[in-house]
């Protein structure tokens, strides 16, 4: 199984879209795809809509992107968190990491597009 990734501009924004589940069989893949859209002072917009599950190596790769953005300068937001996606980020603490939109509208009108 594999994540499905999609990403598009969206003014200033770079909207990357997935799909699937992120666990320890998806989640490496997933680092090497998400990584390149992390540039010195981006905004990147992660739509997790199509996400229904995040193992800790999931975790661990969400975490590699925020430390990446930080040294960049880059901002990454995180949009459309499932109910169980948003618990296991709550319980962990990493929602502390991102900025956390409800949806890619709203995101998108946070960052000015």
């Amino acid at each position: 199984m594999t994540v499905k990734l999609t990403s598009r501009m969206e003014g200033t924004c770079c909207v990357v879209a997935l799909e699937g589940e992120i666990n320890s069989s998806t989640s490496g893949g997933l680092q090497a795809q998400l990584l390149p859209f992390i540039g010195q002072d981006s905004r990147v917009l992660v739509d997790l809509t199509g996400i229904s599950y995040i193992s800790s190596a999931g975790l661990r790769t969400l975490l590699i992107v925020h430390r990446r953005a930080q040294q960049l300068e880059a901002t990454v937001t995180l949009v459309g968190l499932s109910d169980e996606v948003r618990f296991v980020m709550s319980a962990t603490g990493f929602l502390d990491f991102f900025e956390i939109a409800d949806d890619l509208g709203s995101a998108l009108e946070r960052a000015g597009r």
